[in-house]
């Protein structure tokens, strides 16, 4: 089933203004659609609706060694509560970590690539508060973190 999502604001690319009332339609892993609300209430009447509080675009870009935590999950998760779906290969030498990213979807880079909501693209998405703070993470399609 295909979920919209929605939030107070949306941004395409971590450097475009956020702008009113726009959301993101997800089929399985991919971007189907960014669009006004209003028009893809319209066009996909029998879409899921997720509204976020804050600022929706695109989920970030991890360039650095991944957060410290007991285990290669943990560590994979911190990365999720930050708001970021991706990571370059070169920090994830280590088996271990390597195979909790993979199986977390996470998107392994040879290169960093500026994140950006593309139709047909990976729908990796993120939510932030006015604060900075993730609210939410969306990973291949999948929520992986909600702020409680």
């Amino acid at each position: 089933m295909p979920t919209l999502h929605a939030a107070r604001l949306l941004r395409r690319t971590l450097d475009d203004p956020p702008g009113p009332g726009g959301a993101v339609l997800v089929a399985g892993s991919r971007i189907e659609a960014v669009a006004p609300l209003d028009e893809l209430l319209a066009a996909y009447p029998g879409a899921r609706l997720r509204r976020w509080a804050g600022t929706l675009g695109p989920a970030l870009v991890h360039d650095g060694p991944l957060p410290d935590a007991p285990t290669p999950r943990e560590r994979v998760y911190a990365l999720f509560r930050s708001g970021a779906a991706a990571v370059p290969a070169v920090h994830l030498t280590d088996p271990g970590l390597r195979a909790a990213a993979v199986r977390g979807d996470v998107a392994v880079l040879d290169r960093v690539r500026p994140p950006a909501l593309d139709v047909g693209g990976r729908a990796d998405l993120a939510v932030f508060a006015d604060d900075g703070t993730c609210l939410a993470t969306v990973v291949a399609g999948r929520l992986v973190h909600r702020r409680a």
